[in-house]
């Protein structure tokens, strides 16, 4: 036990204060197993053109048995740190989204730390459901702003699918499984803007999944009518923090919930130059992973520069909401 306490001794001292914190690189796992929008809509004697036009879903992925929450989240990981040239043993803390681990405890971070050699990092998870991501990535700035982490690894991990009703025809036509994931290190300049976050408790029971049940409930027009009414002045006020103006963004990427709430955002947001992601379409929607899974999804169709600045803007069960502006890697 010394020589664990004498190793993060050590890493403490190591991580001073710094200006500021940016992404340095993402990584993201999907499960093979891929369900088609005609899929899906058979079970309920639609077809695959109907699912499309109400949610822009084309196809979207489901994990198996093996492919756990856990085990997408160190996939992610890995590659992140390896996308990002960063040695597992310099990750000081790991932030784990998530709104659909298995159990309570111990904490899926704890498990991802150790799943990708960062052994004796700091390892929490954080819930904020479709929010999480933007959430874990300003915890993570500040910490590495501070001096508590020299080097902090985020990652969204969803398995959704072990959550949804398949007899529902609002939730089992939408949710997927994935995780995506980003490393946040020192920056000489700010490349994570400061955040705009918040919640309306009034509307938590819209999206819930009740004490001791194993099915989600979601008021499917009511979160429409939220979403598209009461997110995009949150991300413009990301923006106006940031000292940046819609028309320098080179990409929006909302929380993937639904392509119509996707297109009705940017629209309001008023970027036309700016790339939208629409991960949706090939992932579903997967709560904490979509922001992450979107963005490498950008960077690996080489549809953004290094160095762009992106509206991350992340809402959903609480309702909780987040968005902040960030420089790509």
């Amino acid at each position: 036990m010394g020589g664990v306490s004498a190793v993060k001794i050590s890493r403490l001292r190591q991580a001073t204060p710094v200006a500021g914190a940016r992404i340095i690189g993402f990584g993201a796992y999907q499960p093979s197993t891929v369900v088609t929008s005609e899929e899906t809509a058979k079970r309920f004697g639609r077809t695959g053109e109907w699912v499309r036009g109400r949610t822009g879903i084309v196809s979207l992925r489901k994990a198996s048995e093996s492919e756990t929450v856990q085990q997408m989240a160190v996939a992610a990981g890995r590659q992140a740190l390896d996308n990002a040239g960063v040695q597992a043993s310099r990750i000081g803390l790991v932030i784990v989204a998530s709104c659909s681990a298995e159990r309570r405890a111990p904490d899926v971070a704890s498990e991802v730390a150790h799943g990708i050699g960062a052994r004796t990092a700091g390892a929490f998870d954080l819930n904020a459901a479709c929010a999480g991501f933007c959430y874990a990535l300003t915890v993570a700035a500040d910490a590495v702003r501070n001096g508590s982490a020299e080097y902090v690894l985020v990652v969204g991990t969803e398995r959704m699918t072990a959550w949804v009703d398949p007899a529902d025809l609002g939730t089992s036509i939408i949710f997927g499984d994935g995780a995506g994931a980003a490393v946040v290190g020192p920056s000489p300049q700010p490349g994570i803007g400061p955040v705009v976050w918040g919640s309306d408790g009034q509307g938590a029971d819209l999206i819930r999944i009740p004490d001791f049940a194993r099915r989600m409930h979601m008021e499917g027009q009511a979160v429409f009518r939220w979403a598209t009414s009461e997110v995009h002045p949150i991300a413009l006020a990301a923006c106006e923090r940031a000292g940046v103006t819609p028309g320098d963004l080179a990409a929006i990427v909302p929380h993937q919930a639904n392509l119509r709430i996707i297109h009705a955002m940017a629209k309001k947001i008023g970027a036309p130059e700016a790339i939208v992601a629409q991960d949706v379409v090939r992932s579903g929607n997967t709560s904490a992973a979509s922001i992450p899974l979107a963005l490498q999804r950008l960077i690996e169709a080489k549809a953004v520069d290094k160095d762009s600045l992106a509206l991350l803007v992340g809402f959903g069960a609480g309702l909780s909401y987040a968005a902040q502006v960030v420089t790509l890697p």
